[in-house]
């Protein structure tokens, strides 16, 4: 990653660092089954000195891609829908997707997102504390600049044991899957 500017702290005036990343700047990843697409870690705890630990990004899921129900026992989330539109089931209920939607996922909120149209679902996501970022990469593999884009591919074997070390909460044993 090389950042567009980066101004470190400043002890004497107890200001904190700036970053600024360019399109094509931070750390990109294409994701394996069942989403598909990729992800883009914009912000991290290993990018910049953070006073509070949190990750930012965004996530690409194709046509008839979609993120398996899951929770978070630590974190919050926040989405904001920038294109596409698709589906969201919280606990359960289903809500619209659409650009301009902005969706708050509480710890321990089981949530999926789900590409039930003909074009790419794209949308801003933000947790804390992080560690989102991590298991996006490890799962993932990265993306090179004029290389193809290699999904579909499968989630590694030790997805869940990556998953538990992460921002996950152990898979449900009645998890939802699209219809």
């Amino acid at each position: 990653m090389r950042p567009t500017a980066s101004i470190p702290p400043d002890a004497a005036t107890d200001s904190g660092q700036v970053l600024v990343l360019a399109p094509g700047e931070g750390k990109t990843f294409w994701q394996p089954t069942p989403a598909n697409g990729q992800i883009d870690v914009r912000i991290a705890p290993d990018f910049v000195d953070l006073q509070t630990p949190f990750s930012i990004g965004t996530q690409t899921v194709p046509p008839g891609g979609y993120v398996r129900e899951h929770s978070h026992p630590n974190h919050d989330e926040a989405l904001h829908f920038i294109s596409g539109t698709g589906k969201a089931v919280v606990d359960g209920v289903e809500y619209r997707l659409e650009p301009g939607v902005t969706i708050f996922v509480g710890r321990n909120r089981r949530h999926m997102f789900i590409n039930d149209s003909d074009r790419d679902l794209h949308w801003l996501w933000f947790i804390q504390p992080n560690g989102l970022e991590v298991f996006f990469e490890e799962v993932g593999r990265p993306v090179v600049p004029g290389q193809p884009d290699p999904t579909p591919f499968p989630r590694p074997d030790n997805v869940l044991e990556i998953e538990r070390r992460t921002a996950f909460a152990p898979q449900p044993k009645d998890q939802r899957t699209p219809d």
